[in-house]
């Protein structure tokens, strides 16, 4: 798993590296990676320039790299996670971002198979935008899905598609930021059922550098075993950066953490720690 990750980091040093190529070499090559940053570069500039929250999925288009470490308490006890939900983003073309997630690793300091997660892809596309002289605003489609690939019980028996709908506003120096979708497995549908997905974060930028936020995750179960069983996090949380680090390439770093805010709850008090190389 950690040679997965850092075959990943290293494709992302690699891109950093294939910004610095010469105009020229750009002008004869006729591929599909011919102009890629410059058209990378002008679907970024055309939306607002606010950082992705730590909990919710932005509905921004992104280049970055981003490794998640995570920490909930359960029932049993605590679950550690290494990977999160993050991993690749890139714009190949100018309204579309992907982002493949690597498998995370799940280790349990209670009597349980530590081992693999599920792999996840998600794409974006940009319905509208305007960057902070022309609205500060953005309205984005989302298809998301996981692969069953988890060892033992760390992942979920059925592949998972979750199309979503994002969107935020900034006023300032102020944003927010929010989701709402639903997952459909794609299998034991009546065991599992569709639960609607909403979060919204909002965010503060303080001396340019400081990106404190509080977000608002939520899971609403309509049916399915946890049919009835609603629960909502509130969970504060703060970004550092970006800052540069050479060429293309930047760092940011965050933390924050989930806390339950209803009765009913599958996990209490998720620390997370994200560390991020935007290109």
């Amino acid at each position: 798993m950690k040679t997965a990750h850092l075959v990943t980091v290293g494709l992302l040093l690699g891109l950093g590296l294939a910004g610095t190529t010469q105009a020229s070499a750009q002008e004869n090559d006729n591929g599909f990676f011919s102009g890629f940053f410059e058209r990378s570069s002008r679907s970024l500039d055309e939306q607002p320039h606010w950082l992705a929250p730590i909990f919710t999925a932005t509905p921004r288009l992104e280049e970055m790299y981003v490794y998640d470490i995570s920490s909930q308490n359960t029932a049993k006890g605590d679950v550690t996670n290494f990977g999160g939900a993050k991993g690749l983003l890139f714009i190949p073309s100018e309204n579309i971002n992907l982002q493949i997630s690597p498998p995370p690793y799940i280790v349990h300091n209670f009597t349980a198979h530590d081992g693999f997660g599920d792999m996840g892809f998600l794409m974006r596309y940009r319905l509208l935008s305007g960057n902070e002289e022309s609205g500060n605003y953005i309205l984005t489609a989302f298809l998301g899905s996981t692969i069953p690939t988890g060892s033992y019980s760390n992942g979920a028996k059925n592949a998972v598609v979750t199309p979503s709908i994002g969107g935020g506003k900034g006023w300032g120096h102020f944003d927010f930021q929010s989701t709402l979708g639903v997952g459909i497995p794609l299998g034991n549908v009546n065991t599992l059922g569709t639960p609607v997905l909403s979060n919204t974060a909002f965010q503060y930028n303080v001396l340019k550098k400081l990106w404190p936020e509080v977000d608002v995750n939520a899971t609403f179960s309509p049916n399915g075993t946890s049919a009835g069983k609603n629960q909502v996090f509130l969970s504060p949380g703060l970004i550092l950066g970006k800052f540069h680090l050479w060429k293309r390439l930047n760092f940011a770093v965050g933390g924050g953490i989930q806390i339950a805010a209803t009765h009913y709850h599958t996990f209490n008090h998720n620390r997370v720690l994200t560390v991020r190389f935007p290109f």
